[in-house]
């Protein structure tokens, strides 16, 4: 799909053709829209087919008077089970010498605010301006996407407490993991801006100078938090796998102590059962008593031990 939004009275417009100035928005385009939006640019096909790859990784690139900058941005799918699934996909912005075109697999948070305008003072004009408010809009979805992760780690944490299940292990792992992906994408998105920063790759005014070191605090800020919850994560992990396998052995001693109690009134029982004569007590009352008594014995005994 190839869309092409502009600024028009201060609001961004979509648009029925290129036009110099525009936006361009490419989500998964085949090869035929890759072909015309090339030709039509003069680029290379393959700086719009960067982010088609799951794999890329950030960078920036240069050719001409057209320069590519692919960063990682976070995207959220909710599953079937109605858990939420964290990852990051990569997004391909093209700077050219009149427009910006982004290219990515699906239709992102970051991408979808933009074109329904939830975020103002947009103006598809200024190339570097543009480019540096789609990071800076990257960077809060992955602060917005850390602090649901840590809330839905603390409901699960709740859970755990009632639970001796496996299922919220597994939905703290899936979490551990989506952490582990977006500080990867945060630190490599991270270096590419500190490259765009020192390279002078992007025309920069002051206003835009500002507004990139701005950008590369949030991401640090996104680093930072990525980090402190993955440690607290998988202390919490580790912590109530050993609370977990602590309550297995509880269970496990108590039905032990269990079948010992159980077990005496049996032998009792089945002594009494032989063909033995002249036995010392009478069997209407004596096995009830027996067992009773060596049963109760047992128990303080195991209780004095504290194995019960």
């Amino acid at each position: 799909m190839v869309a092409y939004y502009k600024t028009v009275e201060s609001r961004l417009t979509q648009i029925d053709t290129l036009e110099p100035g525009c936006w361009i928005n490419m989500i998964r385009p085949d090869e035929k829209e890759i072909l015309a939006v090339s030709q039509a640019l003069e680029l290379d096909p393959s700086f719009l087919q960067a982010a088609l790859d799951e794999e890329e990784s950030s960078r920036i690139e240069v050719e001409d008077e057209a320069t590519l900058l692919v960063v990682d941005i976070p995207y959220s799918e909710e599953q079937k089970d109605g858990s939420v699934l964290f990852s990051t996909l990569p997004l391909a912005i093209v700077v050219t010498h009149q427009n910006v075109i982004t290219v990515s697999l699906e239709e992102t948070s970051v991408v979808h605010d933009f074109t329904h305008g939830a975020v103002k003072n947009v103006n598809t004009s200024l190339k570097t301006r543009f480019t540096l408010n789609l990071m800076l809009r990257a960077a809060g979805k992955y602060l917005l996407h850390l602090r649901q992760i840590e809330k839905i780690s603390s409901k699960i944490e709740g859970e755990l407490y009632k639970s001796l299940r496996n299922e919220e292990l597994i939905q703290l792992l899936t979490l551990e993991k989506s952490l582990v992906y977006f500080s990867t994408s945060l630190k490599s998105t991270e270096t590419t801006l500190e490259k765009l920063l020192r390279g002078r790759i992007l025309k920069l005014y002051e206003d835009d100078q500002d507004l990139l070191e701005d950008v590369i605090i949030e991401f640090k800020q996104a680093i930072e938090m990525a980090e402190i919850y993955s440690s607290i994560l998988s202390g919490t992990m580790d912590a109530f796998a050993s609370v977990i396998s602590n309550n297995l052995n509880i269970i496990m001693k108590v039905l032990t102590v269990i079948t010992i109690l159980m077990t005496i009134p049996n032998i009792v029982f089945s002594f009494y059962g032989m063909n033995v004569q002249d036995m010392p007590l009478p069997y209407t009352w004596a096995p009830v008593v027996i067992s009773l008594v060596v049963t109760g014995l047992v128990w303080l005994l195991l209780k004095k031990k504290h194995l019960y």
